[in-house]
């Protein structure tokens, strides 16, 4: 494996609620190495998405260990280690496309002619340079969501953090974008964490992919794809493509069984 960059030593995380606790992660154990594309897949509520928050520092784990770059996931927040992006691509619709991707470099205090340099380097990576003057309302729900990724991209962060960021679109727009992100992925070598519910989209873009169970979110498997870096997208009808995608499915199954 590539040099550790993402590290979960038994992390467990708890919510009290007037119900009484829910425990949404049990004894998770996973490393994530440095350009590595991993997806996180399972059923709704199994913990998908609270992982990726944890590693963010937007939730704290009630027991066990995270790491990111050696760091506390609150110290890496901190230091700029990460770019998030939301299920839903989040734009203010009163800011041009340019000027939603260089809200994090204002914060940041950038001056005017590198956040302008950052935008147009960003923008053109994911493919809307020329829609840097229109408005978010104007882009289809696709384009938001590059735009999204593009936000996320600006301060160049070496980890990209993804909750379902396709997962409202249709597939067409989905398949196109899938590219893309492999794409973006191969040029900018950034380590990626992205949350799932697609077998195939989980299979189509991960070197790793992590299934859980249902709540508690524990590890059932964890799948390292056999399939090339570069991926067209008929290579679904792979005899290896379908082989892991039925091993995720065989996972995601084993996960409920247990129960």
């Amino acid at each position: 494996m590539n040099e550790p960059v993402i590290e979960a030593r038994d992390l467990n995380l708890t919510f009290e609620t007037n119900d009484g606790p829910v425990h949404a992660l049990k004894d998770v154990n996973l490393t994530i190495g440095k350009g590595d594309f991993v997806s996180f897949i399972g059923p709704s509520g199994c913990g998908k998405t609270t992982f990726l928050r944890v590693i963010a520092g937007l939730e704290e784990a009630t027991g066990g260990s995270v790491t990111v770059n050696g760091k506390s996931p609150d110290e890496a927040r901190r230091s700029r280690a990460y770019g998030y992006v939301f299920q839903a691509a989040g734009l203010y619709p009163w800011r041009t496309i340019a000027g939603n991707v260089k809200l994090p470099l204002e914060i940041m205090g950038f001056d005017r002619a590198e956040q302008a340099r950052r935008v147009q380097k960003v923008l053109d990576l994911v493919d809307l340079a020329g829609f840097e003057k229109k408005f978010p309302w104007q882009l289809s729900g696709g384009m938001q969501q590059r735009a999204s990724i593009a936000r996320a991209l600006a301060f160049d962060a070496d980890i990209l953090l993804m909750d379902e960021p396709f997962g409202a679109l249709d597939e067409i727009v989905r398949d196109h974008l899938n590219e893309q992100l492999l794409e973006l992925w191969a040029r900018t070598e950034k380590t990626i964490g992205f949350v799932t519910h697609s077998i195939p989209e989980a299979v189509y873009l991960s070197t790793r992919i992590v299934v859980m169970s249902p709540r508690p979110g524990r590890i059932t498997d964890v799948i390292e794809s056999p399939l090339p870096r570069e991926r067209p997208l008929d290579i679904r009808d792979s005899k290896e493509f379908i082989e892991v995608a039925h091993r995720v499915r065989e996972g995601l199954r084993a996960g409920h069984d247990d129960e």
